[in-house]
């Protein structure tokens, strides 16, 4: 079970694995584009190519749905980033449970975007978790977990890519382990959960006010979509690249203008624009934008 890009690596692994699998659940196609043309789910696309038969469910719930989860007689179910909470009938449907792949190290970042979460929370180190699918969210057993480090290139999508060929490694070897009849489940420590929800359109809005790394840190965690942005005039003007500098300057005050950044001062620090996109044009430098502007040093941004 799974619909976006982040789980077609771990299905394509299954399949170079050798694990058998009965047939592939994804979300229903979506309209999408200017054209709102129905656009199949990455998952659908994968299963395609490979002659895998595919159900795609409004609800899990559904009668027939039920019938046909239970004609594949799954001895697992395994779910990536699948877009539906799965019901009881469904948890309790195979012999040895249904099995998760979530892009945090559980329990720190449950909910529905934690790649984002740890890249705005400044976090240095994230993983993937192999999990027991249960009632709550993101809060069942650990099978598996496996840690990697953030590094300063990464953003939402760099991040994303990279947990989404460790979750597929690491869930295979998940099931590998199930099938054996080795696994050790280990209950999740509730005191140190915290959550990543979904991301809000107040949670793109910049400030320039306060600490710049937290400033980059919401950059990064949003690009490039849905994409942070600073409001001028009214208008947005994403932020696309940006970077900590070690001067200071007062907030929203424009220190100086480089070759390619416009630098301004948050109070606490300073921050470079490196590329940005204002509302209805292309991407430019933070440079090309201020001489656009007429904007230098001893302006006010925002």
């Amino acid at each position: 079970m799974g619909s976006p890009a982040f789980a077609v690596p771990s299905l394509l692994r299954l399949i170079r694995d050798g694990h058998m699998l009965a047939l592939v659940v994804t979300q229903p196609d979506r309209p999408a584009g200017r054209g709102q043309a129905l656009r199949p789910p990455p998952v659908k696309q994968a299963a395609e190519q490979h002659g895998l038969p595919i159900l795609q469910p409004e609800r899990l719930t559904e009668p027939h749905v039920l019938r046909a989860l239970s004609a594949a007689e799954p001895d697992v179910i395994a779910v990536a980033a699948f877009g539906q909470f799965l019901p009881r009938a469904v948890r309790e449907l195979p012999p040895l449970g249904c099995v998760n792949v979530h892009a945090s190290l559980l329990p720190k970042y449950r909910g529905a975007a934690p790649i984002n979460w740890a890249l705005i929370q400044g976090e240095t180190e994230t993983g993937i978790t192999i999990m027991r699918v249960e009632e709550g969210m993101d809060t069942g057993a650990i099978l598996l977990q496996r840690a990697i480090p953030i590094i300063a290139e990464d953003d939402a999508a760099i991040l994303h890519d990279r947990l989404a060929d460790l979750g597929a490694s690491g869930l295979s070897d998940a099931l590998q382990v199930l099938g054996r009849g080795e696994a050790v489940w280990v209950p999740q420590n509730e005191a140190e959960a915290t959550q990543a929800p979904k991301i809000r359109a107040e949670d793109c809005r910049l400030e320039l006010t306060g600490d710049p790394a937290a400033f980059v840190n919401r950059i990064r965690g949003l690009s490039p979509v849905p994409g942070a942005y600073l409001l001028r005039d009214g208008r947005r003007v994403k932020i696309v690249l940006a970077e900590r500098r070690s001067n200071a300057g007062r907030p929203g005050v424009i220190l100086h203008v480089e070759n390619r950044a416009l630098v301004c001062g948050t109070g606490d620090g300073a921050v470079a624009l490196l590329e940005v996109q204002p509302e209805g044009k292309r991407r430019m430098t933070g440079a090309e934008f201020a001489r656009g502007q007429r904007l230098g040093a001893g302006d006010r941004l925002v």
